[in-house]
């Protein structure tokens, strides 16, 4: 009961610092906190330039190829994303300790899998420090992205094998298909989640550019290639998910988890459309980036957990033994 509860927290807060990235991205507040660990030498930041060295810009510039103003809005925005970052980390080793205690012998999957969430959000901090000491390298960040979605995806595996204990395999007709059309789909808008971040890699291209930095209603078009195609990509998303909505309608009773859960896919899968439309027609707002990035990250949730749920009896089942650790 204690890791079913801890492993929701520890999701949540997951979600929470996707949250807390795309602020960071949207804002321009990535170099906020020119060094790693500490920010501008000090466990917590100053608040007014006056708290730094009369020579800082001397000391960090070379972090920042020689361009830094300190900026303490973006500063601590940055701060609190490192901060969450952190409570996440404790919050995914807290989860491995409980699975020792509770599942060493009942479920070694689940403790594998709890301390393979400590080694990949370990990673992902480390990878975090070479965002900030590559100055953001888009390469980086792509990989940065790619590895948080794999961190969700594992806890939400150990939180769904928890919580098999007490919940039922539903009745399913063409499971086989549906299997399908979930992976396709699934793969289909991770790859999206990606591009998006090569969406925003050209707008930072665009904003290094002090002729179009200070206009929002020219970035679309300056974005070129990436945008097109990752607004094009979209419309073979939505016609899956809309093809794998009608197939949990047509075969699962609308009474269990899955079909709860397919309504809330449709819910924000419509939020996300609705979000990129604001981007694309109104210049971009900074608010809207991060609510996006992180709607998309949450359907993929949904969506992996769809799958787990319509293979319940086969991958959380006492005898199988390919889920099974000797």
């Amino acid at each position: 009961m204690v890791f079913r509860k801890l492993g929701i927290v520890t999701i949540i807060t997951v979600y929470l610092l996707v949250l807390a990235g795309g602020i960071v991205r949207s804002t321009g507040s990535g170099m906020g906190c020119p060094d790693w660990p500490k920010c501008f030498g000090r466990y917590i930041p100053p608040t007014h330039v006056s708290e730094l060295p009369a020579n800082y810009q001397e000391i960090y510039g070379a972090k920042l190829h020689g361009e830094v103003e300190f900026n303490a809005t973006k500063t601590w925005i940055e701060y609190v994303n490192r901060l969450l970052g952190a409570i996440t980390g404790i919050l995914v080793l807290a989860t491995f300790v409980v699975s020792l205690f509770s599942y060493f012998k009942k479920d070694k999957v689940i403790v594998f899998l709890s301390f393979l969430s400590v080694v990949l959000i370990g990673a992902n901090g480390v990878l975090g420090k070479f965002v900030v000491d590559s100055f953001l390298k888009p390469g980086v960040v792509t990989l940065h992205m790619l590895l948080a979605v794999l961190v969700i995806f594992v806890i939400l595996y150990s939180i769904a094998r928890a919580w098999s204990e007490v919940i039922n395999a539903e009745t399913i007709q063409n499971k086989s298909q549906l299997n399908k059309v979930i992976i396709i789909t699934l793969v289909l808008s991770t790859l999206q989640v990606l591009l998006g971040t090569q969406v925003r890699e050209a707008i930072d291209r665009v904003i290094a550019n002090p002729v179009f930095s200070y206009n929002r209603n020219t970035w679309i078009e300056q974005m070129g290639l990436p945008f097109y195609i990752h607004r094009t990509y979209s419309l073979v998303i939505l016609g899956f998910h809309i093809y794998l909505i009608w197939l949990i309608k047509k075969n699962i009773k609308p009474q269990g988890l899955i079909y709860k859960y397919m309504i809330a896919l449709v819910a924000i899968v419509v939020i996300e459309i609705f979000t990129g439309a604001i981007m694309a027609y109104f210049g971009v707002p900074a608010y809207i980036q991060p609510i996006h990035l992180t709607l998309s990250i949450i359907s993929l949730g949904i969506q992996f957990i769809i799958l787990l749920l319509v293979n319940s009896a086969s991958v959380f089942g006492k005898h199988n033994h390919l889920f099974e650790l000797k």
